[in-house]
């Protein structure tokens, strides 16, 4: 496989392995989201992904990575990312945001949607939706000789402009045979960042996970889940993407 600055670039089989591995990923999560409604446990969830799993054949991605004890991240309402998988019963008018991961044939599949239960307040839709269209202004940025901090400009300014935050913790990232490759995908442009020309044969995945208030963070005990330290609502939606000559292939769409 080559490498260009360390960034592992695909050849047109491995893209096409990885338009598998993240289209059932996809199938699994649209699946597990049917599920999502009031009286349900996200630990419901949970065990529906794990059968899903074993029905593809692949191996869920996050389960023991770096001691992650799930194969779900079920992160709800000031949930931003990692959340746990619970007996908690979700509620009308929370929101749900399910982070998932397979790996099939070497390589891994990672996305990501915020699901609303039940009816949500108006708010809660306009984050959503807010968040989803900036994730979709960052993948049109995804295409050959733009910088990948075009990427992160489109997402962060939609984001700005509707007067919510970027979580700057947390980023997207380079995947393939690894989870996590080179390089970070910001949602947000760094300050002194150096350009990195986006080549044919990068794969990234791109998440923006946005906050009605604060970009502030706390983790909370179980060493894990992160939640807003002003317990705003988060949204978190994710696709992972192949730069082509063609533009941007989204591989984790059903």
């Amino acid at each position: 496989m080559k490498k260009h600055r360390g960034i592992f670039l695909k050849n047109t089989q491995e893209i096409a392995i990885m338009r598998e591995v993240n289209r059932i990923a996809a199938n699994i999560l649209n699946e597990v989201g049917s599920l999502v409604a009031p009286g349900v446990t996200t630990w419901e969830l949970e065990e529906k992904a794990i059968k899903l799993c074993a029905s593809f054949e692949v191996i869920p991605a996050f389960k023991g990575y770096l001691g992650f004890p799930y194969a779900l991240c079920c992160s709800v309402n000031e949930e931003i990312v990692h959340g746990f998988p619970s007996k908690r019963e979700l509620v009308d008018g929370d929101i749900v945001s399910i982070d998932f991961g397979v790996k099939f044939q070497g390589f891994y599949g990672d996305t990501a949607r915020t699901f609303p239960v039940g009816s949500i307040s108006q708010g809660a839709a306009h984050l959503l939706d807010v968040t989803l269209d900036s994730l979709k202004l960052g993948i049109e940025q995804a295409v050959p000789g733009n910088d990948l901090y075009d990427v992160s400009r489109a997402v962060q300014e939609r984001v700005e402009a509707q007067g919510f935050s970027v979580i700057k913790r947390f980023v997207g990232h380079g995947i393939g045979r690894m989870l996590h490759e080179k390089p970070e995908v910001p949602n947000f442009v760094p300050k002194n960042s150096s350009r990195l020309p986006l080549k044919p044969g990068m794969v990234i995945a791109i998440e923006p996970m946005v906050a009605m208030g604060t970009d502030q963070v706390e983790i909370l005990s179980d060493g894990w889940t992160a939640v807003t330290k002003d317990r705003s609502l988060s949204a978190h939606f994710e696709h992972s993407v192949a730069i082509t000559k063609d533009g941007p292939f989204i591989l984790s769409q059903m």
